[in-house]
């Protein structure tokens, strides 16, 4: 029997009612309804002190570093969604890609990363739904050796976009995000064939 495809969901928000965490929910239905198991998390959850470098000389990693590594090494692709701060992605989503990608000793190189694949998503309450953000964010991850899928889903206006229950008002849109999570989980599948 087939190893189960596996995927790690966070939004780059801490905030509590985010729409990026909203955003998120839908597309890990789509990637459970495809056969994945997924582990939702909050960043929030995972507090670090900004990347300093004489930091990590000192001190070596944040215990939440090395705990969500493990995560991100566990686990066989991302689904991320990232706000957009000031045209680019969210500094909470920077911070933590810049401590798990640190290397410890006797650790592959970009171990939590290299070789994963992940699909990308942002809600924003601006017109082009977080675009800007998630060009950059793909160009990191993408130097970073992470496959980011060449679909992704950006949601303007998104105070408006929810209903009281987390879905999205448009059917449409609700049925893109769940769409994108399933095609990460039916890609993961192939690519473990």
């Amino acid at each position: 029997m087939p190893k189960k495809t596996t995927i790690l969901a966070f939004a780059g928000s801490a905030r509590n009612d985010s729409w990026n965490k909203k955003l998120i929910r839908v597309a890990a239905e789509g990637a459970r309804a495809a056969g994945a198991v997924v582990t939702e998390i909050d960043l929030a959850d995972y507090p670090m002190p900004i990347y300093d470098g004489d930091m990590e000389a000192a001190e070596g990693q944040p215990n939440n570093a090395k705990m969500l590594k493990a995560l991100m090494v566990d686990n066989d692709g991302f689904l991320i969604a990232s706000p957009e701060y000031n045209s680019g992605y969210s500094p909470l989503l920077k911070n933590a890609i810049d401590w798990t990608s640190r290397p410890v000793p006797n650790e592959t190189r970009l171990i939590a990363f290299a070789g994963k694949t992940a699909a990308l998503m942002s809600a924003s309450p601006g017109i082009l739904g977080g675009l800007r953000g998630l060009v950059q964010l793909r160009q990191v991850l993408s130097n970073i050796q992470v496959l980011v899928l060449p679909d992704q889903v950006t949601l303007p206006t998104a105070q408006n976009a929810f209903n009281n229950d987390g879905d999205l008002a448009d059917k449409a849109k609700h049925q893109e995000t769940i769409k994108l999570g399933a095609k990460l989980a039916n890609l993961l599948y192939k690519l473990q064939a």
